[in-house]
Parts: C-alpha cells; structure tokens; sequence
C-alpha cells in the first residue's frame, strides 16, 4: 500500500468532540433472534484513538460494529457519533462521519476499482454526484495508499478476494469520516500488505485525527497497533485498557476458549501470541 501525500483540508465539522463514538448502555438484537446481540455496552472512543476489538465469533464485535455505523438500531441506551445521537442523523449526514467496512460484500459488478473508491465520496457531493477536486484527490489519495494504482481501471468483480478488500478499505478512506468503523479488515490481505494496512491505518488516525474501531482475530496487530483493546464475551464487554493490561494469559482465556502463550521478540521486542490447546505443551520461548 503507498505513501501518503500532504495534507489536504477535510470536509468535516470544524469543532469535533474529543469522543468521536460514544456508547452508553446499548443493547441490540437482531430480528427473529432469541435475544441481544449486545447487552449493555458502554464504550467511548477518543479522536486520534485506535481501539481493537477481541472476542472469539459470536462475541458481539460485528454487532457493535454496526450499530456504531447506524446500520442496527440499538434497542436500549444512546449511540453518538461526533457528539450526535445517531438517530436524528439522516443516511447522508451519518455517511460523512462514519465510514464503515464490513467482513465481506458482495462485489460492484460492472464497476471499475477507481469507480467503486470514488462512491466513498457520495455523502460530500450534490444530487448530480458531480467530482470536484477535492474528490479527486481523496479518491486518487485513498487508491495509492492501498496500493490500487495498478488495478484503477480493473473491473472490481475480476480481483481477487484481498484486492477487492483494499478496494473496500480505499473507498471507507476516501469518504474522509471522523470515525472508521473496520470489521476484520486485514481478512484476505497478503502478510505485505497486512503489515502495511496497519502503519497506513495508524498515519491516517494520528494526522487526520479520526477514531478507529477494529474487529480482529489477530492479538499480535492488536498488542502493536491497538492504544486500547475491547475484550467481548457472549454479548459485553469484559475488560478495557492498553494492551499490555488487557491481552493477558487468563483474560484471553476467558474470551477465546483456549490457551494463550505471549513472548517478546528477541529482535523487534514487540509481543507475540501463541494459541494452543490446553493439552499441549508448549514453551513460547523455546
């Protein structure tokens, strides 16, 4: 994925609250399921902030993810973004400060890549949808960091599953929000290009000042990428804090149903985690 240009001035509120997302007591469920997906949830989450999301499927991190997006409506509690009760938010009002990019999506068939990235840019532009320059350069921003150069005029249906994820993650940069919304965005990445989704992602969060919710499997990016991490179990959140305090031995246990080894990498001295069943023993440092 490229490297950043300067600067450029942003299209969002002038004056944005310190607490880009704010859940206070959210409670949700889906219809037709037997009870809340999440159950009294509170979680703020500052500007220039990344915080990951850790729970083993069915934990409720998807489910947080998206009534943060404003896609499920929480049934109990207040959900702001921006200092705004997303419920007196229109679609395109919402669209402006939260950027959103799900597990998966079907494909933009008939689509070229430039194409798809540049719909990121609907909520900033009138009803004719027509491209001034500062969606220009958001859109051909978003597709060097992504590493999309190459593939601008491919058809999105004709890329693999990892190419069209970094066309998901492009378009969610070029819409400019105060809040991204990211839901196992490293999922199909080549070790490439995962490794440099995380530095881009840091960059944007510090120089743009946004917040970053990250849904992951992976403790390792969390411990190194992460200045919080959420831990969720069966609906809740069950622990908070820096990862060092958070993604420990007992606590990871208790989340993700298995045994977890941490060690520290002689060369880089970033932590590393090992999973393992509980039968196996294995010493992380031998």
């Amino acid at each position: 994925m490229g490297q950043a240009r300067g600067d450029r001035e942003g299209s969002r509120p002038a004056q944005t609250p310190a607490e880009a997302l704010d859940l206070s007591g959210v409670s949700a469920r889906y219809a037709g399921g037997p009870g809340h997906a999440i159950s009294g949830v509170t979680l703020r989450v500052e500007q220039a902030q990344v915080v990951a999301l850790v729970g083993a499927n069915g934990a409720g991190k998807s489910t947080l993810l998206r009534v943060a997006a404003g896609l499920l409506a929480a049934d109990q509690g207040r959900v702001n973004v921006g200092g705004r009760d997303v419920r007196a938010l229109g679609a395109r009002q919402l669209s402006r400060l939260v950027g959103f990019v799900p597990q998966s999506e079907a494909a933009a068939w008939g689509f070229s890549v430039r194409d798809v990235v540049a719909m990121g840019r609907a909520p900033h532009q009138g009803a004719w949808m027509r491209e001034g320059a500062r969606d220009r350069a958001a859109v051909d921003e978003a597709i060097e960091r992504c590493d999309l150069v190459e593939l601008a005029h491919r058809a999105v249906e004709t890329l693999s599953g990892g190419e069209q994820r970094r066309v998901a993650i492009a378009r969610a940069l070029a819409q400019d929000p105060i809040l991204l919304l990211l839901d196992e965005p490293a999922a199909f990445l080549d070790v490439r290009h995962r490794l440099e989704l995380h530095d881009i992602l840091g960059d944007i969060v510090l120089r743009r000042r946004i917040a970053c919710v990250i849904a992951t499997h992976d403790l390792d990016a969390a411990s190194r990428f992460a200045g919080r991490v959420v831990l969720m179990r069966e609906g809740r959140i069950v622990g908070a804090g820096a990862p060092d305090e958070v993604l420990t031995s007992s606590a990871l246990r208790e989340v993700l149903g298995v045994e977890v080894d941490s060690g520290v990498h002689a060369a880089t001295g970033q932590r590393y985690f090992l999973p393992r069943r509980g039968s196996e023993n294995v010493d992380p440092c031998g």
